[in-house]
């Protein structure tokens, strides 16, 4: 192992790799959230026809694999002729777009189910008592159930944050340099691949690490909060 080589080229690479999945799974999982919000109101309704749609795009999501999915928005899309007279081929011909568009979808699937579980455990008394002092249902909504679920969904949603992060290594199959993409690319040249595959879950290791400790950190400010407003 030549340290200085390590030191001076690839751990730069390897930074860079981990700036690139960052950047994904921090994008992912805030728009996945702003879209999985109205599909968990709608899965959690108690019309059929409503639920519906919702049910049928988590159904899919989670039903099948993020590598498959991402394979069909890359080399799938790209098959339809009217995709690529379109204006959205300047994005989806892009390799980062369409991974960052998969792990969206992908996310937002987990994160509605995770709100649907959550608003249907908000306390019935709660949401009576919002309706006795007049709130009308999307008041009641906006003010009392989507706050309270927010804080029951708080340890499933970074679980799911996390699941993301793992998962996001697979975007390397469409030639973007993540952690895996740059560690790919190092044992390419190095030949050295159980070293530099260990020093890949190192960084995964490590950036779980962190974000163990800022949700934990919310989840205690929450609590406290909320104990101290009784």
């Amino acid at each position: 192992m030549n340290w200085e080589l390590f030191f001076d080229k690839w751990l730069p690479k390897m930074l860079d790799g981990a700036g690139v999945t960052l950047e994904l799974l921090a994008i992912a999982v805030v728009a996945g959230l702003i879209l999985a919000i109205p599909l968990g109101i709608a899965r959690s309704s108690s019309k059929p026809w409503v639920r519906a749609l919702p049910y049928s795009y988590i159904f899919f999501f989670r039903g099948t694999p993020l590598l498959l999915q991402l394979f069909l928005v890359y080399y799938g899309l790209s098959q339809f002729e009217a995709v690529r007279q379109s204006w959205a081929w300047n994005y989806l011909r892009d390799p980062y777009w369409c991974a960052l568009i998969t792990m969206t979808m992908h996310t937002a699937a987990y994160i509605a189910e995770i709100l649907r579980g959550a608003i249907q455990a908000v306390p019935t008394g709660e949401v009576e008592a919002a309706r006795a002092l007049g709130m009308s249902r999307s008041k009641a909504l906006l003010y009392i159930i989507l706050p309270r679920a927010a804080r029951i969904a708080l340890p499933a949603y970074s679980n799911e944050v996390i699941l993301m992060l793992k998962a996001s290594a697979v975007v390397y199959t469409v030639t973007l340099f993540d952690i895996m993409g740059q560690t790919r690319t190092i044992i390419a040249r190095t030949y050295q691949a159980e070293l530099y595959f260990f020093i890949a879950g190192l960084f995964y290791l490590a950036i779980t690490l962190v974000l163990t400790q800022i949700f934990r950190f919310i989840e205690h400010k929450l609590r406290v909060d909320m104990l101290q407003g009784r």
